[in-house]
């Protein structure tokens, strides 16, 4: 059985820092977040908001959009942000 995986994004409250990460369980992984229990970027910059996320059925798929979308430039990770959710708000309430 392949395990899925889930590519994701977080802002901050002031939507001026973008974090893009991968994971094989994302309600738990923003929970980690938003609980501010992992260290590092998201920590130091108060990344707590998921704003995008897209499921794959493999997590090697995952990693690979990952590391495409780290590749991109910010203005193609808000064009994703705008198609799934114009308004920027918090998503973590509905997973």
């Amino acid at each position: 059985m392949k395990k899925q995986g889930y590519v994701y994004m977080l802002t901050n409250p002031g939507k001026t820092v973008l974090y893009t990460g991968v994971t094989s369980n994302l309600k738990r992984r923003v929970a980690q977040h938003k609980a501010r229990t992992v260290p590092g970027f998201t920590q130091r910059y108060h990344c707590t908001q998921l704003v995008w996320w897209e499921h794959s059925d493999s997590i090697y798929s995952a990693i690979g959009r990952e590391k495409q979308l780290k590749g991109g430039s910010r203005a193609k990770k808000e064009a994703l942000i705008q198609q799934m959710n114009p308004e920027w708000r918090d998503m973590s309430d509905t997973l």
